[in-house]
């Protein structure tokens, strides 16, 4: 979904360091620098990661898709569950309430300790990166409370020290949600195998309807025929399937 907005493909190491050459030089994996043990070992090179995203995402404008499922969801009951941490949907008009983000958000900052479950606004972040060493210069984000570095409330590999915040209330809400809408049509745009969160929950959601539309350029196949997969992008997909639904709209 990002991608067509202009983001960076991070799947594999070679689409990563084609979007960041300085890790290339130091051998460093989107995997290996999406580790929250970096905020304590090396916070420089943890904030040039996040900081760098986080100046990107605030630039990206999203694409004319988010605006085709805006659309939609002024005339239909609708809820996002995402792995996206960019706050895209939001930038295009969706509610806080009506979005789900279930790896947490860039937007929004915690203690790395941490030493409380308090989550805090990013709008007043700024962070200066290096981007031939991509590292991040003083001063770095820190916790109100205590003093200690901030990081991202991102659900990083290996993370045992997220902070829910306010994702697990919109999660209970969005589970109660779906209790209420049984009868749901799922469409799922790009939630590939190997982080497999929204794969399973799109196939758990539609499983009482069999109203699965999977758009994935790369894996677009569906279990035991329950659903439909389109081998294409997601804004392309979308600006299609309004075009097919616009009669009945009227």
């Amino acid at each position: 979904m990002g991608v067509d907005s202009g983001l960076p493909d991070f799947r594999g190491p070679e689409g990563f360091w084609r979007a960041y050459p300085p890790y290339r030089r130091l051998g460093l994996r989107f995997e290996e620098l999406a580790d929250p043990e970096h905020f304590d070992d090396d916070p420089e090179i943890a904030w040039g990661f996040y900081g760098h995203r986080l100046a990107l995402y605030r630039a990206t404008v999203p694409h004319a898709g988010f605006g085709v499922l805006r659309g939609w969801s002024r005339r239909l009951p609708t809820h996002v569950f995402t792995s996206n941490v960019d706050g895209a949907f939001q930038a295009a008009g969706f509610p806080d309430e009506a979005v789900v983000e279930c790896h947490g958000a860039i937007g929004t900052l915690q203690c790395t300790r941490p030493c409380s479950e308090l989550t805090w606004s990013a709008d007043d972040v700024e962070v200066a990166v290096d981007e031939e060493t991509m590292r991040a210069r003083a001063p770095l984000p820190t916790c109100p409370r205590c003093g200690a570095v901030a990081r991202p409330n991102i659900l990083m590999f290996g993370d045992g020290s997220w902070v829910p915040g306010d994702h697990a209330g919109r999660m209970a809400e969005h589970r109660a949600w779906l209790r209420r809408h049984t009868d749901v049509a799922v469409i799922e745009l790009g939630a590939g195998t190997a982080v497999p969160t929204v794969r399973r929950h799109a196939e758990l959601a539609s499983a009482a309807s069999g109203r699965l539309v999977r758009v994935n350029v790369r894996e677009p196949e569906v279990r035991h025929g329950r659903g439909i997969g389109l081998p294409a992008g997601a804004r392309d997909t979308l600006l299609a399937l309004d075009e097919l639904l616009a009669d009945a709209w009227t």
